[in-house]
């Protein structure tokens, strides 16, 4: 094809392949893909699939990588055609260079595939000069038929001049040496979250003592922990624990906690499990779609509610917790008295990296850069962590797992063998959804048989801000002491 050409696609499922003469000195390319709508715009940065991202949440565009061979380099950008949404009317097919520029690539092609069959569709041989940034080609729908158009465009800003001329929120660059190499001396001023995936604000709170980093893991126990029958306390069951640290806390939030700790303790002795303790594990849901809520303080609401929660179930008070989009995070652990300082650091939404170098400037030392979290969502992936933390750090008591999301699950059979696998473990999750959504298999696996106790819960509210502390007590620990029940019968909670 010559550049500007077009013509028709009829394949379901197309293969974009850019490849290109690998050698000693030849730059670095990477592939990428732009979903569009008519305005010639994304609707939001999870319309980018590219290396940090490589797969859309439609399914309909994924990034498969790099393969190598008889001095060929070859990277691969797949479109399922037929199940791209209706409002994406262009998929622009880039690509950047790093180490050099597009003009220093011998032998650069784009070929457009047939999945099902592997005939070429199209070849475009393309040629460029300073360029660091390229498009390709694209696929655009014409009278309700998808063709294929020859591009060659280049952009000498690089991948993240392309990325903003379709709308794409970029808030870095590439570090140079010396950036890579410097450590703020302290947190950024919180920015206004008026562009997702910003890391959002929360509340301004007063100062509190430093957030201590996540604990290094524990070598794995040769033989599973023994978990002893709840003992009641020797308070009265109705009555708060007293948490270290408390103390320490502004006046409003102590009242606030005491009062939540009096509130969990009530529901607790109504579902029968007065003085169970357990250790508690928060995660929390960072993709894309839950900019609105990080911005709101709705999540940082969320972390200050759960807390009262850790305060009476667990005896130190202590929370582990982690983040998740496209990549889980473990978070510093959330101990009561720090708990301003710790939402001021910690509650975060994911954002979108275009660059893999370097930590992102400007963070505290204990926080996580979000760009490693990226904004899709991967569910599995921090249910397996979380499990292997258990695993590695066993302790005398069950886990509970108090899990936030905003749905948009696709990931159903990866988060449905995780599950299952983890029936056998000293594990209860709770799932909560903020807001209507796609819950896939969550909404469904109080129904799902083969298991021998019923180790998930799930429930989803349209706005938790609205819902008081006791029902949210209430419908968050009623299926926790049964699942206690059952799992010692069992033998999962050994006595």
């Amino acid at each position: 094809m010559s550049k500007g050409s077009n013509l028709p696609v009829d394949a379901r499922v197309v293969r974009a392949e850019l490849t290109w003469a690998a050698g000693a000195g030849a730059p670095d390319i990477d592939g990428s893909a732009l979903l569009l709508t008519e305005s010639g715009r994304v609707r939001d940065d999870g319309d980018f699939v590219f290396y940090n991202q490589p797969r859309h949440t439609s399914g309909a565009v994924t990034h498969l990588g790099k393969r190598s061979a008889a001095g060929a380099a070859t990277d691969t950008v797949e479109v399922d055609l037929g199940r791209l949404e209706p409002a994406v009317e262009r998929v622009v097919l880039c690509a950047s260079c790093d180490g050099g520029t597009f003009g220093q690539v011998p032998g650069l092609v784009l070929r457009l595939l047939d999945t099902g069959t592997g005939a070429e569709i199209a070849r475009f041989d393309m040629t460029a000069g300073a360029e660091t940034a390229f498009i390709g080609g694209e696929l655009y729908r014409r009278q309700g038929k998808w063709k294929f158009r020859a591009v060659g465009q280049g952009y000498a800003s690089g991948l993240a001049g392309l990325a903003t001329d379709f709308g794409i929120t970029v808030d870095d660059a590439p570090p140079t040496a010396a950036d890579s190499t410097t450590t703020a001396a302290g947190p950024p001023a919180a920015p206004g979250a008026t562009t997702p995936p910003a890391a959002s604000a929360v509340p301004p709170v007063p100062p509190a003592a430093p957030t201590a980093p996540p604990r290094s893991p524990v070598a794995p126990a040769a033989s599973a922990p023994a978990f002893p029958a709840p003992v009641p306390p020797s308070v009265p069951s109705s009555a708060p624990r007293l948490t270290k640290g408390e103390e320490r806390l502004p006046v409003d939030m102590r009242k606030r906690l005491s009062l939540r700790k009096e509130q969990v303790a009530v529901s607790l002795r109504k579902h029968g499990a007065a003085g169970v303790t357990a250790r508690v594990v928060l995660v929390l849901d960072a993709s894309g779609s839950m900019s609105f809520l990080y911005s709101r303080g709705v999540v940082a609401d969320v972390v200050e509610r759960m807390a009262a929660v850790a305060a009476q179930l667990d005896d130190d008070g202590e929370m582990q917790a982690w983040t998740f989009a496209s990549n889980p995070a473990r978070l510093p652990d959330l101990l009561l008295g720090e708990l301003p300082e710790w939402l001021r650091l910690h509650v975060r939404v994911g954002e979108m990296s275009l660059f893999r170098r370097g930590r992102k400037r400007g963070l505290d030392p204990s926080q996580v850069d979000m760009r490693e979290v990226g904004i899709q969502n991967e569910e599995q992936k921090v249910i397996a962590e979380v499990r292997s933390f258990v695993r590695d750090s066993p302790a005398a008591v069950p886990t509970l797992v108090l899990f936030f999301s905003d749905g948009g699950v696709y990931r159903n059979a990866e988060i449905e063998r995780e599950l299952r696998e983890a029936v056998e473990e000293p594990i209860f999750w709770q799932f909560v959804g903020l807001g209507r959504a796609n819950y896939g298999v969550l909404e469904r696996f109080d129904t799902l048989p083969g298991r021998r106790v019923d180790n998930v819960g799930f429930f989803a509210v349209d706005d938790i801000g609205t819902v008081p502390d006791p029902e949210l007590y209430d419908r968050l620990l009623s299926e926790f002491p049964q699942w206690i029940t059952a799992a010692g019968r069992a033998g999962i909670l050994r006595p």
